[in-house]
């Protein structure tokens, strides 16, 4: 059983665009775009890519830093890419997140750590306006419950996710893998972690992503094992499939996913690009139509969370136990 591809990713080969090119439908009127966080590389890379491509009629105009200071990869960073956006596209660079909501329609929450995104989003979705949260979605489970029920609450729709869901070759197995009936698949990641946050919080979740891309929610159980440079979680789906994340302490991680079928396996093969996530982001801004299911996205955090338990008590963790403790 694959799940289907997204509508409107089946217009997906994400091809460079030409500047010239016709809005597409969706892109009905300009919106203006707030970052909160400018502590990663992907506040200049999302920020230029709309640029890039005004047909999408989405614009970062405002952005307010943040920042961890307990996060060397985030003290390190947030003044710099702060300055990168201000200086080469005239983003206005605010004191505070309400200053931010006053100039923008639309929010990225960018932070890089995960733990300040449950009170990020409050004003934000409580402001009603769309939001993309970047990965890591949370730093705890109850984090991440808390912001769906405010959506739901606030009738804000929002969406989270890892750029690995929307590329075009993981999108293309969704389809037909051409293997059969799926049996198995596993989605690889370079294992780095943050003490902040959950092993497979911080890069673990381009894995984790990637086989839910594939495989869609039905997670029961996970077990946790260490295989020498592997780090492997293994998920037993109620259908019967096998869903495994396997991060890589060192050297290339890749083929990103393997799918096993009856007739066959198959590997993706190209690497990452954020075209995918930022055209999905446009379109999610301007019809509120959020593009992963919230109750997924709780599982993905479900499954790494149960990861991290599992790994401490040496045994397999079913994902119902986290539920009957909300």
């Amino acid at each position: 059983m694959l799940r289907p591809m997204l509508p409107f990713l089946a217009l997906a080969a994400f091809a460079t665009v030409l500047p010239a090119a016709e809005p597409p439908a969706w892109a009905t009127k300009d919106l203006k775009a707030g970052i909160i966080g400018t502590d990663t590389s992907h506040v200049p890379a999302f920020t230029g890519l709309f640029h890039k491509h005004p047909e999408w009629r989405v614009k970062v105009v405002a952005a307010f830093k943040g920042g961890s200071p307990d996060v060397p990869s985030s003290a390190s960073r947030v003044d710099k890419f702060a300055q990168q956006i201000h200086e080469t596209y005239g983003v206005d660079i605010v004191p505070t997140i309400e200053a931010l909501l006053a100039k923008v329609d639309v929010v990225l929450i960018e932070s890089v750590d995960g733990r300040p995104h449950l009170a990020q989003a409050r004003p934000v979705l409580k402001a009603g306006k769309p939001c993309f949260i970047d990965k890591p979605f949370t730093a705890s489970l109850a984090d991440a419950r808390a912001i769906v029920r405010l959506a739901r609450e606030t009738g804000t729709p929002f969406f989270s996710c890892s750029c690995s869901r929307f590329q075009p070759e993981i999108q293309a197995l969704c389809a037909d893998a051409g293997v059969g009936k799926v049996t198995k698949v596993q989605g690889s990641a370079p294992f780095n972690v943050e003490p902040h946050h959950p092993d497979l919080f911080w890069y673990g979740i381009h894995g984790v992503e990637a086989l839910y891309t594939v495989m869609g929610p039905g997670c029961v159980s996970v077990t946790r094992t260490t295989e020498g440079n592997l780090d492997v979680t293994t998920g037993r789906w109620k259908d019967g499939r096998v869903g495994v994340f396997r991060g890589v302490k060192k050297g290339d991680y890749k083929p990103v996913v393997t799918v096993w079928g009856t007739e066959g396996t198959v590997e993706t093969k190209k690497g990452f690009s954020y075209n995918g996530l930022v055209q999905t982001m446009a379109e999610f801004f301007h019809t509120r139509k959020a593009p992963i299911d919230p109750a997924e996205t709780l599982e993905i955090i479900e499954f790494m969370t149960a990861a991290q338990l599992s790994k401490e008590r040496g045994a397999e963790v079913r994902l119902e136990e986290l539920r009957e403790n909300m």
